[in-house]
């Protein structure tokens, strides 16, 4: 029969499990669980021993689940979260006045235009001492990040976000193509002949800034041809810092659009081309969910941003 101080190590490795599985490296697993990869590779071989299974395996320079590990992911989550609330302490009202906490949000460069300034000016009003810092996104491991608390939210458009995530939806936006106001045929670019014409500057979608832009990366590449292509880079706001200054074509969410065109002396126009919605959203892990300053942070998130609200 297990002693207690067996039943803590225990729980201790299948912490170190899951953010293993879910990283496919110990080395960021070491980073967000702040202790060492040695420690890890302890853990790791133990719980290896106790499931009899490798439950990870190295493919080039990441670790992948085994069909075992991949199986047991979704139930250790579960399994943590129940043992996290049987350990919480009791809830104590949230009052932003007093509170010191710092909130940490996942990000794109899109998101830090249009979510930092209401919400830094939102914060500064009613909790002057609350602190907000914003982390560079990488969708491959905000799961991860929301789940160690390295993280709070993430506050955008993820279309392979994990099912066990919590969300809630902020509101759906569309794509506006911007080009200076003294782009020669500006007038005439809402036509599909000259859209198609035209040079344009295309936003390439990546783990590591705009993944849910795929579609939209693809329907566009599918119209031009390929010598239209003026610049390909990652970032929307560098997309139409370059469209003011050339005579290419920006295809933007029309939210960022609108926020930076007068700005930057862009005209908008919406494109002759199908393009999909953007469907924005806070993530959240279920260890937080309770969190009475979680709920605050969430609540003011969803009274700025949501449609509706």
């Amino acid at each position: 029969m297990p002693t207690e101080n067996d039943v803590e190590l225990q729980l201790r490795d299948l912490r170190m499990l899951q953010v293993m599985l879910s990283e496919g490296s110990l080395t960021r697993a070491a980073a967000l669980l702040d202790t060492t990869q040695p420690t890890l590779s302890k853990a790791l071989a133990r719980l290896r021993a106790h499931f009899d299974d490798p439950l990870l395996v190295r493919d080039g320079q990441t670790m992948r689940p085994t069909p075992k590990g991949a199986e047991i992911l979704t139930p250790l989550r579960n399994l943590l979260s129940a043992a996290d609330s049987l350990t919480s302490p009791p809830t104590v009202p949230f009052d932003p006045q007093s509170s010191h906490r710092q909130f940490r949000l996942l990000v794109s460069d899109v998101g830090m235009l249009r979510f930092l300034p209401p919400l830094t000016a939102r914060l500064a009003a009613q909790g002057p001492r609350l602190k907000l810092e914003a982390l560079p996104l990488d969708a491959r491991n905000f799961e991860a990040k929301l789940a160690s608390g390295e993280a709070d939210l993430a506050l955008g458009a993820y279309a392979k976000a994990p099912r066990d995530l919590r969300r809630q939806q902020l509101y759906t936006d569309g794509y506006l193509s911007v080009v200076r106001r003294g782009h020669p045929k500006r007038l005439q670019l809402m036509r599909l002949g000259e859209f198609r014409a035209a040079q344009h500057i295309l936003i390439t979608a990546s783990e590591t800034g705009h993944a849910a832009h795929t579609t939209a990366q693809q329907a566009i590449e599918a119209l031009i041809p390929p010598d239209r292509v003026l610049l390909r880079l990652p970032s929307f706001v560098a997309a139409a810092l370059v469209a003011a200054e050339t005579d290419g074509i920006a295809t933007l969410p029309a939210n960022l659009a609108l926020a930076i065109g007068d700005r930057l002396k862009l005209t908008s126009f919406k494109p002759p081309v199908t393009m999909p919605p953007i469907i924005v959203a806070q993530y959240w892990h279920e260890r937080y969910h309770r969190d009475a300053g979680h709920r605050w942070l969430r609540q003011v998130c969803f009274s700025l941003f949501a449609r509706g609200a």
